[in-house]
């Protein structure tokens, strides 16, 4: 029987968003703290304003949405998606007021873009953004690649049961028995690498000319940005603009890290260095990147388009690990995609985008779990027609613990894989139907959905409104890989439907 909707399942997604909602003004004072001392004082204002405009919308939120009534877990799946949302506008309203941005639209745009760590920007004068401003760009990237609500549960005091299924409804993986600890967990995990990232990259930028303590800001922009999948960068130049070899490796190791399952670096950090070995996800990946990247090369390497291994590693090399990761870090410009690439190797950047990294990371796209898990139900099937009728053929894979190989895991995978290619088809159409050629549709469109960041020239602020507001629904998506935001958009035709809100 369908599930009627009532004024009190209203209170509970307004009330846990509106604790969201306060967190996500309470990061704000990092920024605001970054103008002071570079006394940004015009930043300085900005964010004070967003900062009290957040907490006064999570605050009236809480007040209306009071309630004793038990969150369950199509609240939480409506608490991840709605809470996005909120946090997209509200961490647009110190872009917007920078000076920036030529619309709210377009803040929103980028907000959304680094919540979900994809990084593509409509930002405009790149080049002149306060550090406060490029300190909150990539702070938003960074806490989006943990997830929004993972940060919430870390911080506020939330019962595990309720807890337990907000992290579900944002798609993170349990780590550890008690939610809290393992919110707490990957907070510490990625901290802990953020202050190894921010010394070797500060260090290289230091070496390069990079003045001491903007040195350190570079170095900590540009880990957020690696480790977090995001792709934002402080110059419109993007990671090219430091012409460093030991920059872009570095980048690309926290990028490779980054892209990993939490619970594969809860194993590891565990001792159970087996795990790398045997994990699906990293098999998939290892195998993929190296096909797609082999395929890159051929097309462009044995044209002779990029001469020389230095040449390949940086310009081909380098984007195919960003697109796999869903980094969407570039050594190279945009037009070069489109005026270098051919369209062989533009497929196999568009493939490397679509899988994406591993569940439960900081990358997007529909997973390496996922191939491997489809890979191995053929194989299953091929045994099962050359074995013997009366053989059991049964297949397992390996995540952190052996998992028999069931047809339901392996139509779930399915399922998702189906809904992300849907949506990278559905993208493209929108951009043909605007006069874009399918190749740079699809690309943009599967760059966006995939949460990868890397752009052949589509993305300009001179673009329609509405392959804008595509965009943006398409990073949204493929973030909360579907589940999440179906139910809120369920939750939301109920609500306004005569049938489905109940007044008490």
């Amino acid at each position: 029987m369908e599930r009627v909707i009532n004024i009190d399942d209203l209170k509970v997604v307004l009330y846990y968003t509106g604790r969201i909602t306060i967190i996500v003004g309470l990061i704000m004072i990092i920024p605001l703290i970054v103008g002071i001392l570079f006394t940004e004082w015009p930043a300085v204002i900005d964010f004070l304003f967003s900062i009290a405009l957040s907490l006064v919308v999570g605050y009236l939120f809480m007040i209306i949405g009071r309630t004793h009534y038990i969150p369950r877990i199509f609240h939480a799946m409506t608490i991840a998606a709605f809470s996005w949302i909120i946090a997209m506008i509200l961490a647009a309203v110190p872009y917007y007021l920078s000076g920036h941005m030529k619309s709210f639209l377009d803040a929103c745009f980028d907000t959304m873009s680094g919540f979900t760590t994809t990084g593509l920007i409509l930002i405009q004068d790149l080049e002149h953004v306060s550090v406060a401003l490029n300190t909150w760009r990539h702070l938003v990237t960074y806490t989006g690649g943990q997830g929004i609500a993972v940060l919430a549960l870390t911080f506020l005091i939330t019962p595990s049961s309720y807890a337990y299924k907000i992290m579900i409804g944002e798609g993170k993986e349990q780590v550890l028995p008690n939610v809290k600890h393992t919110a707490s967990q990957i907070w510490k995990i990625s901290n802990i690498y953020l202050l190894l990232g921010t010394i070797m990259l500060a260090i290289v930028a230091y070496k390069n000319g990079i003045r001491p303590q903007m040195a350190i800001m570079h170095g900590m922009w540009i880990f957020m940005s690696a480790w977090s999948t995001g792709g934002f960068a402080p110059y419109s130049q993007n990671i090219l603009y430091y012409h460093s070899v030991a920059f872009y490796v570095i980048s690309l190791v926290f990028a490779i890290i980054g892209s990993m399952n939490f619970a594969t670096h809860y194993a590891i950090w565990s001792g159970n260095f087996k795990e790398i070995f045997k994990n699906i996800e990293l098999k998939s990946f290892s195998i993929t990147l190296t096909l797609t990247s082999f395929v890159a090369i051929a097309a462009l390497g044995f044209g002779k388009i990029y001469k020389g291994a230095s040449s390949l590693f940086n310009m081909v090399f380098f984007q195919m690990v960003s697109a796999h990761t869903t980094t969407g870090l570039s050594t190279i410009y945009s037009a070069s995609f489109l005026r270098e690439w051919n369209e062989l190797a533009l497929l196999a950047a568009i493939t490397a985008m679509a899988i994406g990294g591993s569940a439960s990371s900081t990358a997007g796209g529909f997973k390496g779990i996922r191939v491997g898990i489809i890979f191995k139900a053929i194989i299953r099937e091929i045994r099962n027609f050359v074995a013997p009728e009366n053989a059991v053929i049964t297949s397992k894979i390996h995540h952190i613990r052996d998992i028999v190989l069931e047809d339901s895991l392996v139509k779930s995978a399915a399922l998702i894989i189906v809904l992300y290619a849907v949506t990278y088809f559905l993208g493209a159409l929108v951009g043909v139907a605007y006069g874009y050629p399918f190749i740079q549709s699809l690309f943009e469109s599967v760059s966006a959905a995939s949460n990868t960041g890397l752009s052949i020239g589509v993305t300009s602020v001179t673009m329609p409104t509405l392959l804008k507001v595509v965009y943006i629904f398409e990073m949204w998506i493929g973030r909360l890989e579907f589940i999440s935001v179906l139910v809120f958009i369920s939750f939301i035709f109920k609500l306004v439907s005569l049938r489905g809100l109940i007044w008490k």
